[in-house]
């Protein structure tokens, strides 16, 4: 926690404006002499990295606002004038295609950092509840997005997805025909996603700011798990931690720049080049990458109403980790059984992404054939397996671990593994 504050106004105006509106104060005590874990690695840029990838998405898309034509008949037309006529319109848009990408990446790599070192436990739990409502929000903002160029994997990717809303009794087909604004999709639907769209990006700020506020008032997480004791155990914001950040986003923003000038649709779908068209499904509907874990969940479950209530089920299951890991020690970094389970986890996340890029008959061992068609395990029922293990992993593996498992010995404090050079219990 920051504690007392020290800043000290040098100048008659910042003195008055102190007395009135202590914002400079605030910006002060947030980001120069915070005291901050020294103990810190590069997996604590992220949210720094977050933080960018944010501002970059919402000033590209208020310039993209500015010419895109949420219309059925022009919005795919509008698109391609942005890429062609606007001022460096092919910039801004690749901007902040690859930038969705990017976030997602960066959130996904954020909330695995938090599940290994313990981020969501006491007293950091309505941080960790804050952060997931971001992750919704982020989720129903880049689905919104992927719609707006209105190609053919957008539209029938919309279609899709709406429809999952009316497996819901009594309200899904309420739900579903506000969504669409009719009985179909199509000009409305585009009209309320592209508002939506516009809209919650800001909703995102204003929780990105409750976060920060959390985050400040709880202080950070370590990769030891340990709550700072004494001033020996953290440094001050800047220019320790702002260096360090700078840093990773450096780094950050090379790659983000690889897509954006060397192989900016390497992460959309050749489909959505092509005008919608409500006549002609696409052979293979997918999602954007960072939906298809949950794709693979959907599809898991031969009952429509039992994979959407899986697929929300698995973001649910983040809302409901402070309470389920009953562990006294936050970080993996001291249980290597929960460490071993966690690498298994996150193994079983990527199974599914690749499981939800894949036609569901297509075999991924094929021992045999019959004249039914090839023996072997396809990706049905390796997404089946892989989802076993990802709710178990949360409602058996965590809180049965927290009871059974003996932790290693943990630190008494940050900074003495730190000043010992103990380098023996590094990841």
């Amino acid at each position: 926690m920051s504690g007392h504050s020290t800043y000290e106004p040098k100048t008659a105006f910042t003195r008055w404006l102190d007395t009135r509106l202590p914002i400079v104060r605030l910006g002060y005590d947030s980001f120069v002499d915070y005291p901050t874990p020294r103990n810190l690695n590069y997996w604590w840029t992220f949210g720094g990295i977050l933080s960018l990838c944010l501002g970059l998405q919402i000033v590209s898309g208020v310039v993209l606002a500015m010419h895109y034509d949420p219309s059925a008949g022009h919005a795919f037309a509008s698109v391609e004038s942005i890429m062609r006529d606007v001022n460096y319109g092919w910039l801004i848009r690749y901007l902040h295609a690859n930038g969705a990408s990017m976030f997602l990446l960066a959130v996904y790599i954020h909330i695995f950092r938090g599940l290994y070192y313990g981020s969501y436990k006491a007293p950091r739990e309505v941080l960790w509840i804050l952060g997931c409502v971001i992750y919704l929000l982020m989720m129903a903002t880049a689905f919104m997005g992927y719609v707006l160029p209105w190609g053919q994997m957008s539209f029938h990717g919309a279609v899709v997805i709406t429809n999952l809303l009316g497996a819901f009794p009594v309200v899904g087909d309420a739900i579903t025909t506000w969504l669409w604004g009719g009985f179909a999709v199509d000009n409305p639907t585009l009209n309320r996603f592209f508002s939506l769209h516009y809209l919650l990006p800001f909703m995102i700020a204003g929780v990105v700011v409750l976060h920060i506020w959390a985050l400040h008032v709880t202080g950070q997480n370590n990769p030891t798990g340990v709550d700072p004791k004494s001033k020996a155990d953290t440094v001050p914001f800047t220019p320790y931690a702002t260096v360090k950040d700078g840093f990773g986003m450096v780094l950050f923003l090379i790659l983000f720049a690889a897509f954006v000038f060397f192989n900016p649709n390497a992460m959309g779908h050749a489909d959505n080049y092509i005008p919608a068209n409500p006549l002609v499904t696409p052979a293979h509907i997918v999602p954007e990458w960072y939906f298809l874990p949950f794709y693979a969940i959907l599809r898991a479950v031969p009952d429509k109403l039992g994979g959407v209530l899986l697929m929300f089920g698995a973001i649910g299951m983040l809302f409901i980790l402070p309470w389920l890991d009953t562990s006294k020690v936050r970080s993996m970094r001291y249980r290597p059984t929960a460490r071993l389970f966690f690498f298994i986890f996150l193994a079983a996340c990527l199974v599914l992404g690749w499981c939800g890029g894949n036609l569901p008959d297509d075999m991924v061992i094929k021992v045999g054939e019959t004249d039914a068609g090839p023996i072997g395990l396809n990706f049905v029922w390796l997404s089946r397996i892989a989802t076993f293990y990802y709710f178990a992993y949360f409602l058996v593996i965590l809180p049965v671990l927290g009871l059974r498992e003996k932790p290693l010995p943990v630190p008494e404090s940050i900074s003495s593994p730190v000043l010992a050079g103990d380098h023996s219990k590094k990841d």
